[in-house]
């Protein structure tokens, strides 16, 4: 069952001259990791603020077509009510955070659910814990670094509980290491508790290998849809421009050369190495 659905699409910011996303129609599965990616400017950050209501809600603009997140019709539900079912993770933590503490930050949308005392003492811990910043809860954000900032505001999405979580570049400030930490939080979450993540993304590299769906958008439009290690292999995909992952290029040339890896695309460094140790082995 799609969890995200849409159909037919088009958003024109206010004072906009031409759509920023157009005719987009795509379903998300309930349990999927979704990545979605695409060149600069090309709709992604525009379609994630249509999954949780910002759009139309927030951002007025024009609106066509059908959005549903959780069953529930985008157009016709208030952001709030929307808010229980998707959590959106910022580009930059640093317009999520505002308390005085991370624990209190992290209890901001609890409170404006009314959720009990006893229960939210629970799910801040728990959020805390998973996000791997229990130590930090009496510190405050504007004292901690770029990594630790993102985790706070994926901790204070997760203790909503969502059944979606929709993730913007969440790691464009951080380094390679740093954000590889978040994304195998991110996945854990995925894997462990089920939770539907959409993960907007460029550094394919570091991301591919978690996903088991990908979009790619261009200038407005879903150009390909579907399985990452099809699509990624695609002639299409690299004339885009997206980073293909280094692992699917030094595979395409291994098999140029005449090597036989077998038929599976990997997508990350790990899988490319162990296919090249059984290649030599036989």
């Amino acid at each position: 069952m799609a969890i995200i659905e849409t159909k037919g699409v088009i958003y024109t910011y206010p004072g906009g001259s031409r759509p920023s996303i157009s005719d987009v129609s795509i379903r998300i599965e309930k349990g999927e990791f979704t990545l979605i990616t695409g060149p600069s400017g090309c709709g992604k950050t525009t379609l994630c603020r249509c999954f949780n209501g910002l759009i139309p809600h927030f951002y007025q603009g024009e609106l066509k077509g059908e959005i549903a997140t959780a069953g529930l019709n985008v157009a016709k539900h208030p952001t709030f009510e929307l808010a229980k079912h998707v959590g959106l993770v910022f580009q930059n933590p640093e317009n999520q955070l505002f308390a005085l503490s991370v624990e209190k930050d992290v209890a901001f949308g609890l409170e404006n659910l009314g959720v009990r005392r006893e229960e939210m003492r629970k799910r801040v811990d728990w959020a805390l814990n998973l996000a791997g910043i229990f130590d930090l809860r009496e510190r405050a954000p504007h004292e901690l670094s770029g990594g630790q900032q993102q985790r706070v505001a994926i901790a204070s999405v997760l203790a909503m509980q969502p059944e979606v979580i929709v993730l913007d570049e969440p790691t464009s400030f951080l380094d390679p290491l740093s954000a590889k930490k978040i994304f195998e939080v991110i996945y854990d979450l995925n894997k462990k508790l089920g939770i539907t993540v959409v993960l907007v993304e460029h550094r394919l590299d570091l991301t591919a290998k978690y996903a088991n769906h990908i979009i790619i958008m261009d200038e407005g439009k879903i150009v390909q849809d579907g399985d990452p290690r099809e699509i990624l292999r695609s002639e299409e995909a690299r004339l885009i421009g997206i980073g293909i992952p280094k692992a699917i290029r030094l595979y395409q040339m291994l098999k140029q050369d005449g090597q036989n890896l077998g038929s599976t695309v990997p997508l990350s460094s790990d899988e490319i190495a162990t296919m090249i140790k059984e290649a030599l082995e036989h």
